[in-house]
């Protein structure tokens, strides 16, 4: 890949992740302590994503795949995110915010998918390749969370304007990404127009396998991206946003260790370890305290970095390595409707479900509801050990 190629993606990484770091992370405490939201309403407005991911392999199969070029998508969803973004900062009704902020996440979403398949396609080996790129935009996130963090930005509509003005330069900048146009041809079916035609993928028991639990492990994802700011603030924690960037920091580190581990270790290793981590992290937030046991509290959020990377971000490459050529975009839109549609959909409503029930006026029980994702994630990880057996395992 050319240098000038290179940098182009890496800039597509850093401004998506800045867009999408800005609020994602903060939102439920936005909503907690600007708007007044309840569970419920917390976890109905993080379920939003998850409504728009399941929508969005539409976009992927049927637009990217078959008529346009995935640039050019990119860039009109994200100015038509922008204009979304102006009407949300103005509301100030939780029921209200709902569904603005699910008319923007079906703008954002698709993005996941496209900026995959608009890296990927530049590349001859993206198990080599993809990882570097994809870090920049952890990087972003934890610039624009710093920022954040610094100002004390978090519980203010400021997290939207940021954001706002991200989608602008964002959707201005895709328009010169290298193209990448459509692959398939001849007549559409109706299973290339939904992008069913990936699901094709799971006459392999060990896809089927990995496309499950990868359903299951994002219940527990819900749980951190919804609740943690708000988690460790209560949790007496100072300078949250700041400190929960250590969480991208590790992310950094374990992405660039992504080609080696799959060399040494294999797909299989790399998931079951990153299930593991997921376990323990939930148990050290349930039971952290930022006066008696920070450490626990700091241990949860460094070992994001390995909950992320290695069921995620690996994921990502053994997909795209299970793909055929014309259906590498609509495999990548399957993932994305696994994670974060259908996994991240049921653990948002259920995430709210779970904090209404044990909140007492104001006032959340955090080792109760920490403990519910770390169960889960124990389920997936003997789902995952007993019956994934892939022995084309990706590799770097």
């Amino acid at each position: 890949m050319r240098i000038t190629t290179r940098i182009q993606l890496m800039l597509m990484m850093f401004l998506m992740f800045s867009t999408w770091g800005a609020w994602y992370g903060q939102m439920g405490k936005y909503l907690f302590t600007s708007l007044h939201a309840s569970g419920d309403q917390i976890g109905s407005a993080y379920a939003t994503f998850s409504i728009a991911s399941i929508v969005a392999p539409f976009f992927v199969g049927l637009i990217a795949d078959r008529y346009f070029a995935a640039q050019k998508v990119m860039a009109v969803l994200n100015l038509i995110g922008a204009v979304i973004l102006y009407f949300l900062i103005q509301t100030k009704d939780p029921d209200t915010f709902f569904w603005y902020i699910l008319a923007y996440t079906l703008t954002f979403a698709p993005n996941l998918a496209l900026s995959n398949a608009i890296a990927m396609n530049q590349m001859q080996d993206p198990s080599k390749e993809f990882p570097a790129i994809r870090v920049i935009g952890t990087v972003a996130w934890i610039v624009i969370t710093n920022i954040i963090g610094a100002y004390g930005f978090g519980d203010k509509v400021t997290i939207f304007q940021l954001a706002m003005f991200t989608s602008v330069a964002w959707g201005i900048y895709a328009f010169t990404l290298p193209n990448t146009p459509p692959k398939a041809t001849g007549k559409a079916t109706v299973a290339q127009i939904l992008g069913t035609d990936s699901f094709v993928l799971f006459k392999d028991s060990s896809f089927l396998i990995f496309f499950i639990s990868s359903v299951l492990v994002c219940i527990p994802l819900a749980f951190y991206y919804a609740h943690a700011n708000l988690s460790l603030t209560e949790s007496h924690m100072t300078n949250v946003e700041n400190k929960m960037s250590l969480g991208q920091v590790s992310e950094v580190l374990f992405m660039l260790l992504i080609p080696f581990a799959l060399q040494k270790f294999g797909i299989k290793k790399m998931l079951i370890v990153g299930l593991i981590a997921w376990i323990i992290r939930f148990v050290c937030f349930g039971y952290g305290d930022g006066i008696s046991s920070e450490w626990m509290l700091y241990l949860a959020i460094v070992l994001h970095g390995v909950c992320y990377d290695f069921f995620f971000v690996t994921g990502q490459i053994y997909t795209d390595n299970k793909a055929g050529e014309k259906i590498k975009n609509s495999a990548q839109g399957l993932i994305t409707l696994a994670t974060y549609g259908i996994g991240m959909g049921i653990g948002s409503l259920l995430s709210g479900k779970v904090l209404s029930n044990y909140t007492n006026g104001e006032v959340h029980d955090w080792t109760s509801v920490w403990m519910v994702p770390a169960g889960i994630a124990a389920v997936v990880l003997v789902l995952f050990v007993v019956f994934f057996h892939d022995k084309k395992q990706a590799t770097a």
